[in-house]
């Protein structure tokens, strides 16, 4: 860990109060009306999905969403990205800039992630949003909770991070919106000044998926989609649906023309013709869930699944890590490869006793070659998890320049996969 690294670590919210110290001048100047996205998944997709539907009246905290991220953000400053000297010219710019930095949007449409304890609290009693969409809640970051479940401050590793994201709601002025199939966000909102409406994915009239596109019915709306989108995504269109009404604006519910962040559902034509589905941004058990219980929806043929690892999940690594292997059994793949030391040791395991037979590798590249070698054109290969699956799928494109849509392009990721002989 370098010198910076570590200091970061260790004052986190010294520098950060800081950053915001100034980036406040620029919010006040402004004065938008704050629209929060927080949520364990889900986040990005639903900001992207409010932008479809503001275009120009918002400013989006694209890329940012941490104490850190949201005031470099409001100053029009990118985060850290390359080399870890940029933190001596934030901290110089940020005060210049916010003395002269200046928006003119209505709203700003800001992601929050609750990655660590208090960083919730810390934006939200500084933002103050007007709306919060609270969009789902699992086991992301469970590592940075463990100590506080030790500590018994909190019974399990749930209950720690709905505190967390839960004092987004108490400084939210008007509405909250959550799923109100989570026990958890429901008791945390409970007793808030804000009005809290709740959405179910099973109010979905109608979900249909294939991987080139998908259709959410709910009553006599049908929103479009160019991409395979998760059912799961049903919360996320409801509670922008009643979003366009508590703000007096038209529903476009045609998305066709929706970009993607890289790594969400991207679909990819690959070698021999074969479909590729890339959701390798991230993992933990709820957004494998999510993508697993698309897969199972799915309307094709001979699915492959490409798993990697899930990270960030502390002592819960190995229960969570078996459960995986129940949710891939209920898929009924017909090929299974699992890449990474976690999956290995928990998931193929249960999976064998579950009767589905899996690859296990810790090589990327040892899974492209069984890959390229088996597969005949016919096949719908979907990819989730980290263990640089990102790679894998380069190497498998029929265009190579669809490599530009893959996440992790910056340099930093480029030299780690180069460490690790993926060039």
């Amino acid at each position: 860990m370098t010198f910076i690294a570590k200091f970061k670590k260790r004052f986190y919210f010294v520098a950060a109060r800081y950053f915001r110290f100034f980036a406040n001048f620029v919010l006040k100047r402004w004065r938008p009306r704050v629209i929060a996205v927080t949520g364990s998944v889900g986040k990005t997709t639903l900001l992207h999905l409010i932008e479809h539907q503001l275009g120009p009246r918002a400013y989006y905290s694209h890329d940012a969403n941490s104490a850190f991220g949201i005031c470099f953000n409001l100053v029009g400053l990118k985060g850290i990205t390359g080399s870890q000297l940029r933190w001596l010219y934030l901290f110089i710019a940020v005060p210049i800039r916010a003395l002269f930095y200046r928006h003119k949007e209505e709203f700003y449409v800001v992601e929050i992630d609750g990655e660590r304890p208090y960083e919730t609290e810390f934006l939200a009693s500084w933002l103050r949003p007007e709306v919060t969409l609270w969009v789902s809640l699992g086991l992301s970051h469970a590592v940075q909770f463990e100590q506080e479940v030790k500590n018994g401050k909190f019974d399990t590793h749930e209950e720690a991070i709905a505190a967390e994201f839960a004092t987004l709601p108490k400084y939210t002025t008007k509405q909250v919106y959550i799923d109100g199939d989570s026990e958890l966000m429901r008791l945390a909102t409970k007793n808030i000044q804000a009005k809290v409406l709740t959405f179910r994915k099973t109010d979905i009239k109608k979900y249909i998926v294939y991987p080139t596109y998908t259709d959410f019915t709910f009553g006599s709306t049908t929103f479009h989609f160019n991409h395979p989108m998760p059912r799961d995504v049903s919360i996320q269109l409801l509670m922008l649906k009643e979003l366009m009404s508590y703000l007096k604006l038209p529903l476009k519910p045609d998305f066709s023309d929706l970009t993607l962040p890289p790594g969400r559902n991207s679909h990819f034509v690959g070698k021999k013709g074969i479909n590729i589905i890339d959701s390798s941004y991230n993992a933990h058990l709820i957004s494998m869930q999510s993508i697993l219980d698309m897969t199972k929806r799915l309307h094709a043929g001979h699915k492959w699944l490409i798993i990697g690892d899930m990270v960030e999940q502390g002592s819960l690594e190995a229960e969570e890590h078996r459960k995986l292997a129940d949710l891939i059994a209920d898929t009924k793949p017909e090929e299974v490869i699992l890449i990474g030391r976690r999956t290995k040791k928990y998931t193929a395991p249960r999976l064998k006793e579950l009767g589905i037979s899996a690859k296990t590798t810790l090589d990327p590249k040892r899974a492209l070659t069984y890959i390229e070698n088996n597969i005949t054109g016919k096949e719908t290969l979907i990819f989730k998890g980290s263990q640089y699956l990102e790679w894998i799928i380069e190497k498998l494109l029929q265009d190579p320049s669809d490599a530009a849509r893959l996440p992790r392009r910056e340099p930093a990721a480029r030299n780690r996969r180069a460490r690790w002989g993926l060039k």
